[in-house]
């Protein structure tokens, strides 16, 4: 099921986390901060619309560290209920995607609650000083390839967020498969 993210909260302050990465590092959120604004982005491995967009957010997460904006993906899906969604296959997916930027493991899901993420991708674009900035979409293309026109939306607004401490005005939600919540 297609679900969208809610708009974003104005001045919302991202709470903190530590999470195991596909590195074997344990990673907070002051780790993998940029000194110019950081985005944390819900993923997973199996949703379509994440599989669609994925290499356009490891090409744009270059662009962004080297901008000195922190990026780092997290899955918190409930890898029982989708086996594709486990550690191991994090691994791969990461390896075949060349993500270069960390892949953590929200496997308690509590992280994906407090920060309130719904659905694979969920992107969080946060301020240097950790507000949320942006909470939007990659780009117009969702799970279509996407063509040389198609808007950055994402790399254009946490852009604008380094250089003014600002989100743009204008958020298109972002759009894919829930979060895979565990059975109560």
């Amino acid at each position: 099921m297609a679900v969208t993210t809610p708009a974003r909260a104005e001045n919302w302050t991202a709470p903190g986390f530590v999470l195991p990465g596909i590195d074997g590092r344990a990673w907070s959120l002051a780790d993998l901060r940029g000194d110019r604004g950081t985005l944390v982005a819900f993923i997973c491995n199996h949703c379509p619309y994440v599989v669609a967009i994925i290499d356009r957010l490891v090409r744009d997460a270059a662009l962004l560290r080297a901008d000195d904006i922190g990026v780092v993906a997290i899955n918190a899906n409930d890898p029982e209920q989708y086996p594709e969604d486990s550690f191991d296959n994090m691994k791969a997916f990461a390896r075949v995607h060349g993500m270069d930027f960390p892949y953590l493991f929200d496997e308690s899901q509590a992280v994906a609650r407090a920060w309130g993420a719904v659905c694979t991708p969920d992107f969080f674009g946060l301020d240097r000083g950790g507000r949320l900035r942006y909470r939007g979409r990659l780009d117009e293309s969702g799970r279509l390839p996407a063509g040389p026109e198609v808007r950055r939306e994402l790399l254009e607004a946490m852009r604008l967020v380094a250089a003014t401490g600002r989100g743009p005005d204008n958020q298109v939600p972002s759009m894919g498969c829930s979060i895979k919540w565990r059975e109560p």
